[in-house]
């Protein structure tokens, strides 16, 4: 066997065992004899110790005379209700430590004090229940670490209900100390993360994609060679170029383009004596199987109806009658899809996936069919419209009488890692939201116009809606929604609603043409962003893919702005960037991020035909797929190394990680335990970590998915109109105007042609003057 194939199989099998141990960098050590807790004297106040509080449990934090104080104001209902911590402990197997620390209250009372695993089953590794008063008491406590090595264990106080009637009162907390004492018997064999040396879309490329691969570690060789994974045949060889310093990465990359490479087959590129790529598929249909479980994933997070499936299948679950917070009524608002990695619905994050959805088919609608395996499979209607329908109908439940949408409905807490069918706890539906009702009312309006063919009475019920809500949001100035202290599940807040009332607008006069709304975009500015609190570009997107709309107005002219002002933005960055992708900074969520911004590359490409844009959406998906500083196919169940342990409680409850599911990805600050722990010496472009703890770079959401769904209809059948030809002013018809447009285009060239595809009658791929001639021509011919 060649030293490479042998060392490319190695890392694959290292690779994923490293990620199915949750353990993918290097962990914080501690020196033995060394004070593991920061902060232990409390000189710089609080810090790097917090609380957490549930089930009615209030405290706050503070700093008296050199102490750390809490004053506890109300103990909750249950011991943990009140809980003081401090995080990131790292505790070895077999290591001896010894803690100590000095503790008082002004009232008598008993706490538990305990270094406990961070999640997961919260199982103690050390723990003693104190008995203390106003006389400070010094507790000294030594214990060997019996369980697996944990380093980012969670030293904390149970200072909640016990049950004794207490008053406010406040507990001191003084001269922390935990120390490694005796390491003799740990075993330090840690390992960084493999990190590939090749890195490419893990998934594939389409035969006449470009395609490039990112090299790093590179020394001495500057040549490459594709093999055909089935034959060994070497089947292209190429020249590294472009070196870069890649400082989010901390890395030298050089890049390879095999775009020559076109046959349909398995494929893996080597160079030197670098390890050789992870394998890839090149195929017309590389990406059927993957777009159909983006969609699939949202039937197994449907809420409220069985849901079959050998490994994540449930009965119905969250079906009683929910409480509106503050009141004691009660309504149904069974059904829906579970947001995230909990269990919780809410109306704005649902908003967007469904247009990110029925976006997605407009543009290509023969990708999706009717045979995925969903309960409406074989109806006729394909199944990404039967499962928008699933979610739409829920948000149907959410409308209160005055045409306002309630925000979300949870339970109080989020649950254990349980199946959904074990959440039985008291369901809440929280208050009206301008955000929340604006959203509803463009995603009503978007459906009136995709099921008016298919269900005539539920598009007009949408609509019926959408204007009650639009009514409602005429009526009401802006209402923002914060979560009751006394809930803590997501709470989707937001500071603002005028992005969310511009697609209502847009989204409302593309479904009716009411001068209403034009006139409302037409007196105020184009909006931007395609996440959950900025969504502007969906009325952009409403505007610009709206039949038969004045191309002069000034709506369309702002939306056009807006788009191409992105669009040259993200298309730059990702020129610039060896990975391709259009990020430089990477907050929660950035995997949605980056779709989104292919997105706006695709659109853009569909109205300029300009190939750079196409480049640029493609780049960010194979970022995704695989092509990127981590060497991870963020996608779950495809490519070499995807995540094994994402933060979604059903592929917790069941020990694997659902199909299909797009996560998070790199967050450069930190966001959690996991996350500090294992990433604090990571650069910023390679802060993710497989691991289930690690919700802010590893969870999975609704409108994660939707938008890779999304992506994937603009890239696969980009360019792909139904264009009449000439028609490049996109009204239906071709006349004096498109020629007038061409002519415009060709003289002023920041005018953009709406529809550049019809405007190629040479079709030779660009537009110049033997298209406008051409364009004469055949206007005289139909004359």
């Amino acid at each position: 066997m060649k030293i490479n194939t042998l060392k490319r199989s190695l890392a694959a099998l290292t690779a994923c065992l490293v990620l199915s141990a949750g353990t993918t960098m290097m962990p914080i050590t501690s020196t033995a004899a060394s004070n593991i807790i920061s902060n232990s004297t409390f000189d710089s106040g609080t810090t790097d110790w917090g609380i957490y509080k549930e089930s009615g449990g209030k405290a706050t934090l503070s700093t008296e005379n050199g102490k750390l104080a809490m004053t506890v104001t109300d103990l909750g209902s249950l011991n943990y209700a009140v809980q003081l911590f401090y995080d990131i402990v790292p505790l070895y197997q077999n290591g001896v430590y010894r803690l100590s620390f000095e503790i008082s209250s002004t009232v008598d009372r008993y706490v538990e004090a305990m270094i406990q695993q961070n999640g997961g089953t919260y199982q103690a590794y050390t723990w003693m229940g104190l008995d203390i008063s106003s006389t400070p008491q010094t507790i000294n406590h030594e214990f060997t670490m019996e369980a697996e090595t944990d380093i980012m264990s969670k030293f904390c106080f149970n200072c909640g209900d016990q049950g004794d009637a207490l008053g406010e009162h406040k507990i001191y907390l003084d001269n922390v100390v935990l120390e490694l004492v005796d390491d003799s018997n740990v075993n330090y064999s840690s390992f960084m993360p493999y990190e590939p040396d090749i890195m490419t879309n893990q998934v594939g490329y389409k035969p006449d994609a470009k395609k490039t691969a990112v090299f790093r570690n590179v020394s001495g060789e500057t040549s490459f060679s594709v093999v055909n994974a089935d034959t060994k045949a070497v089947v292209h060889t190429g020249e590294l170029y472009g070196e870069t310093e890649n400082l989010y990465a901390e890395e030298f990359d050089w890049l390879g383009d095999f775009s020559a490479v076109t046959e349909p087959g398995k494929y893996y590129i080597t160079c030197g004596n670098l390890d050789d790529s992870y394998e890839f598929e090149i195929a017309e249909d590389v990406y059927g199987n993957l777009l159909d479980d983006s969609v699939k994933m949202l039937y197994l997070q449907r809420c409220g109806c069985q849901v079959v499936d050998s490994d994540f299948g449930h009965p119905a679950c969250h079906t009683s009658k929910a409480t509106i917070y503050g009141t004691s009524q009660t309504i149904d608002v069974s059904g829906g899809w579970h947001d995230a990695g909990d269990y919780g619905r809410y109306v704005v994050p649902a908003a967007k996936t469904i247009a990110d959805l029925l976006y997605a088919y407009e543009k290509a609608p023969d990708l999706y069919g009717d045979n995925t395996g969903i309960p409406e499979s074989g109806n006729g209607t394909p199944d990404i419209l039967d499962e928008a329908r699933y979610e739409l109908e829920w948000m149907l439940k959410m409308q209160a009488e005055s045409g306002g949408v309630y925000h979300k409905v949870s339970c109080a807490t989020f649950p254990g890692y349980i199946m959904p069918q074990g959440e039985t706890g008291k369901l809440i539906v929280t208050p009206v939201s301008t955000t929340a009702t604006a959203d509803f009312c463009a995603s009503m309006a978007l459906a009136y116009e995709f099921y008016y063919d298919i269900d005539k009475n539920f598009a007009e019920n949408c609509l019926a809606a959408a204007e009650k809500a639009w009514a409602f949001l005429d009526a009401n100035p802006k209402i923002i929604f914060k979560n009751p202290e006394d809930i803590v599940t997501g709470s989707y807040e937001d500071t603002k609603d005028v992005d969310e009332r511009y697609w209502a607008a847009a989204q409302m006069y593309r479904a009716t043409g009411s001068q209403t709304y034009l006139d409302y975009l037409n007196s105020t500015s184009a909006k931007t962003g395609l996440d959950w609190s900025t969504v502007g570009d969906y009325g952009n997107i409403a505007l610009l893919t709206m039949k038969g709309i004045d191309k002069t107005s000034k709506a369309y002219t702002n939306a056009l702005s807006a788009v191409k002002q992105q669009a040259d933005g993200f298309a730059a960055v990702s020129k610039y960037n060896p990975y391709g992708v259009s990020l430089n900074v990477f907050n929660w969520g950035s995997n949605m991020t980056v779709a989104n911004a292919g997105i706006i590359l695709g659109l853009y490409y569909d109205i300029t035909g300009d190939e750079t844009y196409n480049t640029a959406a493609n780049a960010n998906l194979h970022y995704l797929l695989g092509k990127n500083p981590n060497g991870v196919c963020y996608m779950t169940g495809y490519g070499t190394v995807s995540p094994l342990n994402p933060h979604h409680r059903p592929s917790m409850a069941v020990g694997k990680a659902m199909k299909g599911m797009l996560v998070g990805g790199v967050n450069s600050r930190l966001e959690d335990s996991a996350a500090k722990a294992y990433l604090a010496n990571s650069p910023s472009a390679k802060r993710y970590v497989d691991h289930s703890e690690s919700y802010s770079t590893n969870e999975i959401t609704i409108y994660w998915n939707s938008p890779l769904t999304y992506l994937l209809s603009l890239t696969e059948k980009a360019g792909n109109t139904s264009s009449v030809k000439g028609d490049v002013n996109a009204d239906g018809e071709f006349g004096v105007a498109d020629v007038v447009a061409m002519n415009y285009y060709l003289v002023i060239r920041e005018h953009d042609l709406i529809d550049w595809q019809a405007g190629d009658l040479c079709e030779d791929g660009v537009i110049d003057s033997f298209d406008l001639v051409a364009m004469r021509k055949l206007l005289a011919e139909n004359s």
